[in-house]
């Protein structure tokens, strides 16, 4: 007596001429990367206050600032400081959140090539600081509109194309800072501490030490920054700037890249 021969039915064989799913684009990773901060409770509302500073920023100069700051160049610079201060936290949360809500097993399965999602949370943050800035100016155009009709303002549109860039490189910066220092320490308390409490220890030390205070103007980041909120960086300037994003910003940016992806996830 001979058994039969079960034969697998077509639906369960597997088809050779199937191709593998193809891998994300670098665009939909940046997408996914900016909905987990919508989606966080923390990020959501983070990028709530950042619009809602700027708003207040506006407000405030339009009633009790200086009349000749009551212009579109003046209301756009007084929004940048307090965003400005913001953005590096959202550029930490972009890492340090993946985890504290442990994603990054999911995320690192679903993407064995860490270099991308690195690509892709800096492209991410970039472009929430340029949303930023679009919203600082569209707030201070408001704010102009309004100083006119009602603080008898002089009507002043004046906004240079310098300004708007060094603007948006001034944040920019900022939130690559944040994502560098979210990369190097992976935990978001200990990153946000480090990242307000070093600079400060750093103009403590030259304001005590005479012989390392010449050099706090090329290794300072507050100091070489503070010109691009004003449009106002040439020459030396960015020399110093360049010098203090080297150490502030792309020291820690490679440290950190090489931590994420050699770091194992549990």
């Amino acid at each position: 007596m001979s058994a039969e021969t079960l034969s697998r039915p077509d639906w369960a064989s597997p088809d050779s001429s199937a191709k593998p799913p193809a891998r994300p684009s670098l665009t939909r990773l940046t997408v996914v990367e900016m909905r987990k901060m919508i989606d966080t409770r923390a990020g959501f509302w983070l990028l709530v206050s950042i619009g809602l500073i700027s708003l207040v920023a506006v407000t405030i100069q339009l009633i009790w600032g200086d009349a000749e700051a009551r212009t579109l160049s003046g209301f756009f610079t007084t929004t940048l400081y307090p965003v400005g201060i913001l953005l590096p936290v959202l550029g930490i949360l972009t890492v340090t959140s993946e985890w504290s809500q442990r994603t990054a097993l999911t995320t690192f399965t679903l993407v064995p090539e860490r270099h991308r999602i690195v690509i892709a949370k800096f492209a991410a943050a970039a472009l929430f600081a340029t949303l930023s800035l679009i919203t600082s100016l569209l707030l201070s155009a408001l704010g102009n509109a309004l100083g006119i009709m009602l603080r008898d303002s002089d009507s002043n549109w004046s906004l240079p194309a310098a300004n708007l860039g060094q603007a948006l490189l001034l944040q920019v910066l900022g939130v690559v800072m944040g994502v560098a220092f979210g990369m190097l320490l992976m935990n978001t308390p200990l990153a946000i501490v480090l990242y307000f409490m070093l600079p400060t220890v750093w103009q403590i030390l030259t304001s005590v030490i005479s012989a390392i205070r010449e050099a706090a103007g090329w290794l300072d980041l507050n100091v070489t920054m503070e010109p691009l909120a004003r449009g106002e960086v040439h020459g030396e300037d960015w020399g110093k700037l360049a010098t203090s994003t080297l150490v502030w910003i792309v020291l820690p940016l490679v440290l950190g890249t090489l931590r994420l992806i050699r770091r194992e996830v549990k």
